[in-house]
């Protein structure tokens, strides 16, 4: 028995451990996969009857729980009829697709989670294709069953449609089918809606009969792949991954192999090795071939590398993961207020926290600018920056950033832009605004579905330039009710200038306090990113004008003090809500001279050059 993979060609299974599975399941945002892990967690009995459990436990991260999405790959294991299965739970979003395919390197087959009312989504194809690609087998599940507007037979039929969409193999599409209700930890064999005592059995049952057991000869010398990192206050530096062939074996010496084939092999002995126990992780003697393991005690370690055998190491292939569309830049905080609140306040400090994500995302890139103070970093999308500024921001730095701009990539000597494929769930009324927002931005509709409930699915694409700013301006037109979530869908040729914010920028003149006497006239003129008795300084930018034009003005200014008193002086100050602005509507609306200041108690918006004369003299240049 052979298994050929495409990163480390055909090796040998016969000596293989049955005793456990490796299983990771991939979905679009929000079909409910880390809902499903938490009832396997349960049904498997990892929590005792009396322990209190948050929902998502596996969404550990702030921002996870935050916005409700996973951002981190994460692993856990279930015991089940006496085989362990390890449970890898990727992101559904297209930003952290590097975290989806490292995932995949860990894994023997996937579950593929569907919801029964939206059915295959942007994500749900990107996923599988990538899942495919390394020729692992699927169980399927269609999730929320119970939903009024579910359409299960449906939604088989368009996960058949897609496997044969994504020229799978024959093998490949005789899946089983589960039904679930994963809020609930409820699920059935087939297509219907599982009893009210049912449980994950069919399931589980289903992982053990599909995916196969791990590959790998155990007796062969040993290579391990390292696919992700971790920290540990008190064992520091930890690497995460897979043993591919052989036995890892605590005590013993290893080589470390580096993916860039640039330094020189480490030769160290083993001293912690650790598995994967329920949602923890305890220490172990060996990790046999097809085994996830952690492992401490090589501070050089990064994604990537090879843990080998002493006496005859073999390094396996680097790591390959699809390259970021988009960039902006990281510099210095250099407004007056600087300073106030972070601790980390350097470009050295922010240059060093940058090279510690690079060793643990593989999908971000840094690069240098003709600025030392200055650095460039790319990504998968905005989000994707956003939540690393923002996990920045939280460890006390401060720093300021450039709107997002897209990679250029030429193609047959054709200057090439990537296209984004954006899906909007809208209430009927508002399709039509989805429409004439993406137009102007040379975007065109591919796909509308009209739902049952009330609700509409566009899917549209556009350049990706096009879609900065997309997201919060379909929000504020629809009243906050439309769900969008995008995905890369490949390149096309530059397509000229696109529109982007309507108004210019109200620029504060001077430093100082915002009044309320101010803030009062210039709401008239505009719409205000701030209210009264706050700190502006000279070129900081305090709300968005009505007019393209750039306004300087004085937020500062008070009323007159006179002992004369008229009908109109005495009017009362009423000043509208604000706009807040957070952390990606500031990215998104800012235009090329202007910066996002971000800092652990603010988010501000500037110019790049403070000093209007200044301005006016780059202007002129």
């Amino acid at each position: 028995m052979y298994l050929t993979t495409p990163e480390w060609g055909t090796i040998s299974a016969a000596m293989s451990s049955p005793s456990f599975r490796n299983i990771a399941l991939i979905a679009h945002v929000d079909h409910g996969k880390t809902t499903l892990v938490d009832a396997m967690l349960r049904t498997s009995g990892v929590f005792s009857s009396h322990e209190a459990v948050v929902d998502r436990i596996m969404d550990s991260n702030d921002q996870e729980r935050e916005r409700g999405i996973t951002i981190l790959a994460k692993a856990a294991s279930i015991q089940w009829k006496g085989t362990r299965i390890n449970l890898v739970d990727t992101p559904g979003h297209a930003d952290f697709a590097g975290e989806v395919e490292r995932a995949l390197m860990l894994v023997d087959g996937v579950l593929l989670l569907v919801d029964a009312a939206e059915g295959p989504m942007p994500q749900t194809r990107y996923v599988l294709s990538k899942a495919l690609g390394r020729g692992l087998p699927a169980v399927v599940v269609i999730n929320k069953v119970d939903r009024p507007d579910s359409r299960i037979e449906e939604v088989v039929d368009e996960v058949y449609q897609l496997f044969f969409d994504l020229d799978a193999d024959d093998h490949h599409i005789e899946f089983p089918v589960i039904s679930t209700i994963a809020r609930d930890g409820r699920a059935m064999t087939g297509v219907g809606i599982p009893d009210e005592d049912s449980d994950l059995s069919p399931l589980l049952d289903a992982i053990l009969e599909t995916i196969p057991v791990p590959a790998g000869d155990p007796e062969a010398p040993v290579q391990a792949i390292v696919t992700n990192l971790d920290a540990s206050d008190y064992l520091g530096r930890l690497a995460i991954g897979r043993v591919i062939e052989g036995t890892l074996r605590n005590g013993t010496q290893v080589i470390l192999c580096h993916s860039n084939d640039e330094e020189p092999p480490l030769k160290r002995k083993l001293t912690q090795l650790m598995g994967f126990t329920g949602l923890g992780r305890t220490e172990v003697d060996e990790s046999v071939a097809g085994d996830l393991f952690v492992v401490a005690g090589f501070p050089e370690v990064e994604i990537g590398d090879t843990l080998a055998d002493a006496t005859n190491p073999i390094p396996l292939p680097r790591v390959e993961v699809d390259e970021p569309v988009l960039r902006m830049t990281f510099g210095v905080n250099t407004s007056p207020l600087a300073g106030r609140d972070g601790k980390y306040l350097t470009s050295r400090q922010i240059r060093d926290r940058l090279d510690r994500e690079v060793l643990g995302n593989v999908s971000i890139r840094i690069g240098s600018t003709p600025s030392p103070e200055i650095i460039e970093v790319a990504g998968r999308g905005e989000l994707q920056l956003a939540v690393l500024i923002e996990s920045m921001r939280r460890e006390g730095y401060e720093l300021q950033v450039s709107r997002p701009e897209v990679i250029i990539r030429a193609i047959d000597g054709v200057p090439n832009e990537p296209i984004e494929r954006a899906v909007v769930d809208v209430p009927d009324e508002y399709v039509g605004v989805v429409t004439q927002t993406v137009a102007p931005r040379k975007g065109k509709v591919t796909d509308l579905r009209p739902g049952d409930t009330g609700r509409t699915i566009v899917t549209l694409e556009a350049p990706a330039r096009g879609l900065l700013g997309f997201r919060s301006l379909l929000m504020t037109a629809t009243r906050g009710t439309a769900l969008i979530h995008q995905h890369h869908a490949g390149w096309m040729p530059w397509a000229g200038d696109l529109p982007h914010r309507s108004g210019g920028a109200m620029i504060a003149d001077r430093k100082g306090q915002t009044t309320g006497f101010a803030l009062d006239n210039l709401q008239q003129r505009g719409e205000l990113f701030l209210g009264p008795g706050v700190d502006v300084y000279e070129g900081m930018i305090i709300g968005e004008a009505s007019r393209s034009q750039n306004m300087v003005v004085n937020p500062t200014k008070g009323k007159q003090l006179t002992n004369i008193r008229t009908h109109s002086s005495d009017d009362a100050i009423k000043l509208k809500p604000h706009k807040e602005l957070t952390l990606e509507t500031a990215i998104e609306w800012i235009a090329a001279d202007e910066l996002v200041e971000v800092t652990p108690e603010a988010i501000r918006v500037r110019k790049r050059l403070l000093v209007e004369s200044d301005r006016k003299r780059a202007k002129s240049r």
